[in-house]
């Protein structure tokens, strides 16, 4: 097997350090890929980022609260928010298994959640962690009470059923459209009625009065489902793996063109193994013609940028990380807060003249944080990782003799933004 490493590197994690960089071409592609969906062991060096106690939701037991109770919870948090994001960043920037951290970033956009609860998100983001595989993973999001809450499936019950979360079930997170009926959708919230969230209880609540019993006719098959009925249907259908395969696709690959037939087969025959499917379309010949194509994300870039720099979020102080964290909130994309259900967008939607000025305040705040030796082009192309600058990019750097402001270019380049 041969492709280019630097792609892998790039495209599987957060963007590579030049060790790391160094380490892949002596070990080869194939080698590189295994290391990277196979991991050894666990990940030592996210033990150093371990994830923190936040308490009860500020809301829990607040009953008839006063306004300046309500305005207190919600500072709170909001305080517990970005607390959690802060963990996360630094997660991903300490992480040595950079494929498993990446994939969990691609879930967290996949079913994409924003409820004001730091303790409901965080509760999510375990229930992902902890996920053996997809099938595990949709009984746990379908009982998840992040999800349901922010689909409204606490007001879901027999006498007036809400479609929501069956609908996003069907559309967004397993099947894709087309895959289904309209039919489907109303028999299959049927199956999810019944179920509350209450912020002091940590699983969701089931309530047998408000859940409707009766026959469902869903995909074709007709029984007495419940939520994890449900899912089971779901899972078997043809079209689950090949939808969360272009999924994979579109993330990691392409968010122009669509995943090759052959590939998407490949990666649905590793279904319901997320990392063996990544495992398929890494190894194939059409994930190489896709270099240079896939714009980062703004928290891709971020945690890449402070990865390079050798900084971690963990130890900025408050007003640093303050400005970065709503610099990112800025750029339309920070951890837990995806702009819909639909998830965060992807490709040229990152590459506006508002984007760009933003990257540029963020590199300037990240490059004033360390204190480089004297640099050149090249020696900035060594440090981010860069194959080579264009000869555009190159007649704007090479008369530039400020360390800081080389790596600030680079920073913001097309090169590094574009992998």
């Amino acid at each position: 097997m041969s492709g280019d490493v630097a792609l892998l590197l790039h495209r599987a994690g957060f963007g590579p350090t030049p060790a790391e960089l160094a380490a892949a071409r002596q070990s080869g592609y194939a080698r590189t890929l295994s290391n990277l969906v196979e991991p050894p062991g666990p990940d030592v060096d996210a033990t150093g980022a371990p994830m923190p106690e936040i308490g009860l939701d500020p809301f829990a037991g607040l009953l008839d609260p006063a306004p300046e109770q309500v305005a207190r919870a919600h500072a709170i948090r909001r305080e517990q928010t970005k607390l959690i994001s802060q963990w996360w960043l630094d997660r991903m920037v300490v992480a040595s298994h950079q494929a498993v951290e990446r994939l969990q970033f691609f879930w967290q956009g996949h079913w994409a959640t924003k409820v004001p609860s730091a303790q409901l998100m965080l509760g999510q983001h375990r229930a992902l962690r902890a996920a053996r595989d997809f099938t595990d993973m949709a009984h746990r999001m379908v009982a998840d009470r992040a999800l349901v809450y922010w689909l409204d499936g606490q007001h879901n019950k027999k006498d007036a059923p809400n479609e929501n979360l069956a609908r996003e079930l069907f559309e967004l997170f397993m099947l894709g459209i087309g895959n289904y009926t309209e039919k489907d959708v109303k028999e299959a919230a049927r199956a999810l009625t019944g179920y509350r969230v209450a912020l002091d209880k940590e699983a969701l609540i089931f309530d047998p009065q408000h859940h409707d019993t009766g026959l469902k006719s869903v995909l074709g098959t007709t029984a007495n489902l419940n939520a994890r009925g449900l899912v089971d249907l779901v899972l078997t259908q043809k079209s689950c793996p090949r939808f969360i395969a272009s999924r994979m696709w579109y993330r990691y690959a392409s968010a122009s063109d669509p995943i090759p037939e052959r590939v998407q087969e490949r990666m649905a025959a590793a279904f319901p193994r997320p990392l063996a499917m990544l495992k398929a379309m890494f190894e194939d010949d059409a994930f190489g013609t896709t270099a240079g194509t896939m714009v980062k994300q703004p928290v891709e870039w971020f945690v890449g940028a402070l990865r390079h720099l050798g900084l971690r979020p963990a130890r900025l102080d408050n007003e640093n990380f303050d400005r970065l964290y709503w610099a990112l909130d800025a750029l339309g994309q920070r951890p837990f807060a995806p702009p819909s259900v639909g998830g965060w967008p992807a490709g040229t939607a990152w590459l506006t003249s508002a984007a760009a000025n933003g990257k540029l305040a963020i590199a300037k705040e990240l490059v004033d944080l360390v204190d480089p030796a004297p640099m050149t082009p090249e020696s900035v192309a060594y440090v981010l990782c860069v194959e080579k600058w264009t000869d555009r990019t190159y007649a704007v750097m090479k008369g530039v003799t400020d360390p800081r402001l080389l790596l600030t270019l680079g920073l913001v380049s097309p090169e590094y933004q574009v992998t």
